[in-house]
């Protein structure tokens, strides 16, 4: 049974109690808030850094930079995957300097240290030229935890925070009918933006924007707040089901007139002709489950068969504490992060990747940047504004982030004026707020 408030509905099961922070510019705009989260939130949370997929045989490795710091993961000999912060123990400097790649062994550029795939040190220059004697087999690189779920590969610098799995619950069971295992990423692209990290995460934890931000949107998910299920986790995470394959109850045209577009072509991809719907478009979204049901198999969606009714067709939107959206329909999943500047507090880089089900005899496939190869796909790296696309829904929302970000410096904002169905963004802030410790920092002088 849902509980109702301001007419958004939160799951009786999954509304938590909030204590009511201020939400202020400060943590926005403020270099010591932004110190206080590299010291105290990023060592201590899981963070997503790779793919499965990326490593085929031993010696690959995938280098994720975050911040100011850099760590690496790499395939192991028995198939697992190792993370160890990217520095020489010699005098510090960066391994990898590239995104991926593969080597038997890990080298550093400047005296040709040289590394095993599970970090042990197994060549240097004048080996006997060291106080203790040879230290190849006594040195090793500095691991970091490295767990996976599913096709994803996550690490974390704590050694002290649950397992991954037990950090994601309960999305990790909520997820398990799209069998997400083997899909393909065919789109990577990331961007550096003008605005801090949290933006972008306040904007994924909310969909009060949607009819004005992603208008186009409405013919094609119902964005009503009667019809729109929030949930928020003990975890910390925070979830959203839309229903999809239906127009938006706020606009009573979509309901009476004729099928909108591409609602419309939506139902014809399925055998249904739009016609037979006129005045009663609502009505598609059972019709295209009965579709999907008879016809999904044969057209190689074999996920479908463990999919339930909702997840067929609606979209179940996940935004993971702190700095990751995981996006879910059957047919696609939409994988979007903010990760911090290094130096900049209003600043941040967004990363957006598109992950597919292996298709039998499929060549393409459509994405937010349009149609692309059925491949895995090269990462895009851009400054947002360059007139290169990070994803058309994406492009608007980023759109909102610079301007926020100007507004967040001015005298006449005191604090965030939040509504109901605004929960998840509050909820955010106060987790955030016990990692850095505000009672303390509050007590600083911020700059």
């Amino acid at each position: 049974m849902a509980a109702e408030s301001g007419s958004s509905r939160y799951s009786a099961e999954f509304d938590l109690p909030l204590r009511g922070d201020a939400i202020t510019a400060e943590r926005y705009i403020s270099t010591a808030f932004m110190e206080r989260e590299s010291e105290h939130l990023w060592p201590r949370v899981w963070l997503l850094g790779a793919m499965v997929a990326e490593f085929e045989q031993e010696g690959d490795y995938v280098r994720h930079n975050l911040g100011k710091e850099s760590v690496i993961m790499v395939r192991q000999a028995d198939d697992s995957i190792k993370a160890f912060y990217n520095t020489c123990p010699h005098r510090g400097n960066r391994l990898i300097l590239g995104d991926i790649g593969g080597s038997e062994r890990i080298t550093c550029g400047y005296h040709g240290w040289q590394y095993s795939s599970d970090g042990l040190l197994v060549h240097v220059q004048d080996p006997d030229d060291f106080p203790g004697g040879d230290p190849c087999g006594k040195v090793s690189l500095s691991e970091v935890r490295c767990e996976t779920w599913g096709p994803f590969v996550f690490y974390c610098m704590d050694t002290d925070v649950k397992p991954l799995l037990e950090w994601l619950a309960p999305l990790p069971e909520r997820l398990k009918d799209y069998g997400l295992d083997n899909w393909i990423r065919v789109m990577y692209l990331s961007a550096d933006a003008d605005f801090n990290w949290k933006i972008i995460r306040d904007n994924f934890n909310e969909s009060y924007h949607l009819p004005t931000i992603h208008p186009e949107l409405s013919t094609i998910i119902n964005d009503g707040l009667p019809d729109t299920l929030f949930e928020m986790y003990e975890s910390g995470h925070n979830s959203m089901w839309m229903k999809g394959h239906q127009a938006s109850t706020r606009n009573p045209s979509f309901q009476s007139g004729e099928v909108p577009s591409p609602l419309d072509d939506v139902a014809r991809a399925w055998d249904l002709d739009p016609a037979d719907f006129e005045g009663r478009s609502a009505d598609i979204r059972e019709a295209i489950i009965e579709a999907k049901r008879r016809l999904g198999p044969e057209r190689g969606y074999s996920n479908y068969v463990n999919m339930s009714d909702q997840q067929l067709v609606d979209y179940f939107h996940c935004t993971l504490f702190p700095n990751l959206t995981i996006t879910m329909s059957p047919e696609q999943c939409q994988i979007m992060s903010t990760e911090p500047h290094p130096t900049d507090p209003q600043k941040c880089i967004f990363h957006h990747w598109v992950i597919v089900p292996p298709v039998e005899g499929m060549k393409e496939v459509v994405t937010p940047i349009g149609p692309v190869p059925m491949e895995w796909a090269e990462h895009r790296h851009s400054v947002y504004g360059d007139g290169q696309s990070v994803g058309f829904v994406a492009d608007q929302d980023l759109s909102i982030g610079a301007s926020q970000q100007q507004g967040l410096n001015s005298r006449g904002f005191n604090s965030c004026f939040l509504t109901y169905q605004e929960k998840r963004v509050q909820r955010f802030h106060e987790l955030l707020n016990d990692y850095v410790d505000t009672d303390t920092i509050n007590t600083e002088a911020l700059t």
